[in-house]
């Protein structure tokens, strides 16, 4: 587990692809559990430790987390999400160039908790989603995606690229002829303001290898 940040506060990573964030049905070692341990064995601390979960992952999904190591930090994070000051930033790769090199993308959306899928619909019982992207560079009829959420939907940036024809590449639940490979999203950077001092922090951290080293920008 990749350290980008801690202090009496918080703890910022980088979540590994294919980990889940916390422990589920398939048993498989979870990042908040791995989290727990470092902060034990670094800090020699007894018996159990608290970490704070505020934000989540898909579990094929990598990039920056932040997690609180108080309840008051906690707290204080959680406002800053449900008041949408803390920006988050995607990278992905569409299976297809969008017209548009800039846009605002704008749906409602529905869950199916049954098979843990969403989808677009038309109807106003959907919660409304929105985020922009802007294209950064191109290649192979393939295009890399700075993508900026201004909500939080469960696999909301995949359902919306997806509606639109450009699915993520290797995205097995949303892409038609995914092919074989590893989701191309990554939760690139995090900024927000300190739940304590209030200064602004900003945490970036770029995928690595194929299909990202195929744009130049990435290289």
């Amino acid at each position: 587990m990749k350290i980008l940040y801690e202090d009496n506060h918080l703890l910022v990573v980088e979540k590994p692809v294919n980990i889940p964030v916390q422990a589920d049905s398939s048993n498989d070692p979870d990042l908040l559990t791995l989290a727990k341990a470092y902060i034990k064995e670094r800090y020699n601390k007894p018996g159990n430790v608290w970490l704070g979960l505020v934000h989540r992952l898909d579990r094929p999904v990598g990039g920056v987390m932040v997690f609180a190591r108080t309840s008051k930090a906690a707290g204080r994070l959680s406002d800053i999400i449900r008041t949408r000051k803390m920006k988050k930033t995607y990278l992905a790769v569409l299976d297809g160039i969008p017209k548009e090199k800039s846009a605002v993308l704008e749906d409602r959306l529905i869950k199916d908790p049954k098979t843990n899928t969403t989808r677009t619909t038309g109807s106003e019982e959907g919660k409304y989603a929105r985020l922009s992207y802007r294209i950064l560079a191109e290649h192979n009829r393939k295009a890399l995606a700075e993508i900026t959420l201004d909500t939080g939907r469960s696999h909301q940036i995949r359902v919306q690229f997806a509606s639109r024809g450009w699915p993520l590449l290797y995205d097995q639940r949303y892409n038609p002829h995914p092919g074989k490979g590893q989701i191309a999203l990554w939760a690139a950077r995090l900024e927000f303001p300190h739940p304590v001092t209030g200064e602004i922090l900003t945490f970036e951290d770029l995928p690595q290898g194929r299909p990202w080293t195929d744009f130049e920008v990435m290289e």
